[in-house]
């Protein structure tokens, strides 16, 4: 059920009410202090998540009883998302009846967690996840899977927070309202789930530490947790049920190699099938993949791959034994997959690897994915099993070019979709020739983050040039916005780190400013203050007018955050002149409404009213939605100040329109509050409370704290509360870059 439904069926609730008490909706709004486009609204549906002041407003004056009322307040609850995040179901899945058995009394409730551990290989994730799909149906709120990814390269181990963040975002938690610290966001996690029944599979688990905060605590839901260790501290924590899965007895490996190559041509050499499957030792990786084989030659005879195996294989045989089964464009395919830096790879991103087209690379994975090389893990993305990749990485032989290409490819996407998101920043990255829609630019950094991540580690640990910090700079272009600080400041110390080992100093400036910029919102403000010195010093070293700038324009957030706005006032002044200097009028724009709101902070109003007048006619001109929006905001509140209503007004309105069509909704609130004092102090409290009230509605569905204070006013408008002056004294709105 989605948020329309659930708001039509409040809707028609509260008309019915209405009705019964003889009200219109006219008399419902005299009677509960709210507009009658408020009442006419909350009816058609149009309120996502009515707020509960206005939702006790409506029961006291419709003189409901105590079951109307919660019945009332339970339709204004919008149904809790329902997460499907399962890979892929295992095709050909046979055996192993015992354990899918034992696995059920999760799904019954008997049992809370499960452990299921065993040897790299063995068949773990294959068997979660089929058992998962198998019993979803059981788990109505949904399920929650992530890939701990515990036994890759050690950059690449999943950190528990980011796990959380994903799960968080699944069961639509705003960014905006997603705690920093992994405390935080664990006990946020336990609260979401505490009511809901729901499946969370934690796949490939490194130890003990890494699942805990991932658990949901009291509640309905269930934990299933694979591992090669057998996390003995977890399952005496929390009384878990250990699984240890074997290898396949006989009779499960000859079902699967029946599964996939046919029982008829097993039964014709019995002998043959027997061989096979003792000289796999019942290990399905290896099983599954000698069936690959198996089936791509329907006319051998199973003895010709018997004979080929001998008595027993071991991984390394069965995998060479594969490799060597594929003609040499897949071949060599699979060895450049060995210098990808996962988790996983596309389609796009193996044709670059290989220098070959997309159209014709596409083929080449399929094969490698039949022959169990690579699962296509989600449409269209390839994931290689650890052992798997260790294999390719040991037989791919150094190919600089190969990589490269794999980086420039990187780069262009990420480039193009940074520059989408932020089209205002000043770009260290090469220009792309077309960027893509908005929204597609989102789901690239969506689908792509984790391989970025691990392409700025790789890159700096193979010392490649200016990689790490492009790389860098262009995830910023996603995390900030989203407020994703602790990952933005993560990927950048990894790029400042490998540019001073190179001592490239456009490399060291770019990602001193950019893990600034993380530190400044993570409160660390003496560390920000350090590398933006560090930056400024090189831009200046490097006679680069538009990087100073920048550094200056952050700079000067961080000297009126710590209470040094005459220098926060030099520092922006100077970065308006080295914008202009530079020719990037965007910047200039930027700057001069950032000087001009320190100047309305300093009650110089008639300074930031030119300087906002000259930074909206450059925007205007440059087509800077955003902006213009920003700058109209600050103009509105320094003709408030003037007690100029009606010059403020109009200002606070371009500047709520502007923000509504560039899609900027926090600030678009935030103006909105500035309106309903703009309106407050004309004496027209109707007004103020519509502005109000959809600036309440706008933070509450981005979860942002800023709806109680804006609650808070509400209330006192049309409660006869206090009515003092809504103050928003932001920090100078920064560029981003």
């Amino acid at each position: 059920m989605d948020v329309r439904t659930v708001n039509g069926v409040f809707g028609t609730l509260l008309a019915g009410h209405r009705r019964r008490a003889n009200l219109t909706q006219e008399g419902l709004a005299e009677r509960t202090g709210l507009s009658v486009r408020s009442i006419r609204d909350l009816e058609n549906g149009r309120v996502a998540r009515p707020r509960p002041s206005t939702l006790r407003l409506l029961a006291e004056a419709l003189r409901l009883t105590a079951a109307e009322r919660e019945r009332l307040l339970a339709a204004a609850r919008p149904e809790p998302a329902t997460p499907r995040q399962l890979p892929l179901d295992v095709p050909g899945f046979a055996g192993r009846g015992p354990q899918l058995a034992a696995l059920d009394t999760l799904a019954t409730g008997a049992v809370r967690i499960a452990v299921l551990t065993g040897l790299a290989g063995v068949g773990k994730t294959a068997l979660a996840v089929h058992w998962a799909h198998r019993v979803s149906g059981r788990f109505p709120d949904g399920q929650l899977y992530a890939d701990l990814r515990g036994f890759g390269p050690t950059g690449a181990i999943a950190d528990p927070a980011e796990v959380l963040r994903a799960f968080l975002e699944a069961l639509d938690v705003p960014p905006a309202r997603i705690p920093d610290g992994p405390d935080a966001r664990s006990a946020l996690y336990r609260g979401l789930l505490a009511t809901r029944r729901m499946l969370v599979v934690l796949d490939n688990a490194r130890d003990d530490d890494q699942v805990r905060p991932l658990l949901p605590g009291a509640g309905p839901s269930a934990v299933l947790v694979t591992s090669r260790d057998r996390l003995t501290g977890l399952v005496a924590l929390t009384g878990a049920r250990p699984l240890t899965l074997d290898v396949l007895v006989e009779a499960e490996a000859r079902a699967l190699l029946a599964a996939r190559v046919g029982a008829g041509r097993l039964a014709t050499d019995a002998a043959a099938a027997s061989r096979i499957v003792t000289a796999t030792a019942g290990l399905p990786l290896a099983l599954t993949m000698v069936a690959a084989r198996v089936a791509s030659h329907p006319a051998f005879p199973l003895a010709a791959f018997a004979d080929d195996l001998g008595v027993t294989a071991d991984l390394q045989r069965v995998f060479s034994w594969s490799y060597g089964a594929l003609p040499e464009p897949a071949a060599q395919l699979f060895r450049l997959l060995g210098l990808h830096p996962g988790p996983d790879v596309t389609v796009p991103a193996g044709a670059a690897l290989a220098g070959r087209p997309v159209a014709a690379t596409a083929p080449l994975l399929a094969e490698l994915a039949r022959l169990h090389l690579v699962i296509e893990h989600r449409p269209g993305r390839f994931l290689l099993h650890d052992l798997v990749r260790d294999y390719a990485a040991a037989i791919a032989a150094p190919d600089p070019e190969a990589s490269d290409r794999l980086y420039r490819h990187l780069l262009a996407e990420a480039g193009a979709a940074a520059a989408a998101l932020q089209p205002q920043w000043l770009a260290p990255v090469p220009s792309p020739a077309s960027t893509p829609p908005m929204d597609a630019a989102r789901r690239f950094f969506t689908a792509e983050q984790q391989v970025l991540a691990a392409a700025v580690r790789q890159a700096a640990e193979r010392d490649l040039p200016a990689y790490p910090w492009q790389l860098a700079w262009c995830l910023a272009a996603w995390f900030a916005p989203s407020g994703r600080w602790r990952d933005n400041a993560a990927v950048q110390r990894v790029a400042l780190e490998a540019a001073r080992r190179r001592a490239d100093p456009v490399g060291t400036a770019t990602a001193s400013r950019m893990l600034a910029r993380a530190e400044t919102r993570l409160d660390r403000l003496g560390d920000a203050e350090a590398h933006l010195h560090d930056a400024l010093r090189l831009y200046r070293e490097l006679a680069d007018a538009g990087g100073q700038a920048q550094t200056l324009h952050n700079l000067a957030e961080v000297l009126q955050m710590t209470g040094r706005s005459e220098q926060a006032v030099a520092a922006t002044g100077e970065a308006v002149a080295l914008y202009r200097r530079a020719g990037h009028r965007d910047g200039e724009a930027r700057s001069l409404n950032a000087l001009g709101w320190l100047h309305a902070l300093a009650a110089r109003y008639s300074e930031t009213i030119a300087c906002c007048t000259a930074a909206l006619a450059v925007q205007r001109e440059r087509g800077d939605r955003n902006g213009q929006a920003a700058t109209l905001d600050s103009l509105a509140f320094a003709y408030h100040r003037l007690d100029l209503p009606d010059r403020a007004a109009g200002a606070a309105e371009e500047a709520i329109r502007l923000f509504r069509e560039s899609g900027d909704r926090y600030h678009e609130a935030e103006t909105l509050g500035r309106l309903g004092d703009i309106r407050l102090a004309t004496g027209d409290h109707p007004a103020a409370a519509d502005a109000w009230r959809t600036a309440v509605r706008i933070f509450d569905e981005l979860g942002d704290p800023a709806a109680d204070g804006l609650r808070r006013r509400l209330d006192g408008v049309t409660g006869g509360g206090d009515h003092a002056v809504h103050r928003q004294d932001r920090a100078p709105r920064s560029p981003g870059s």
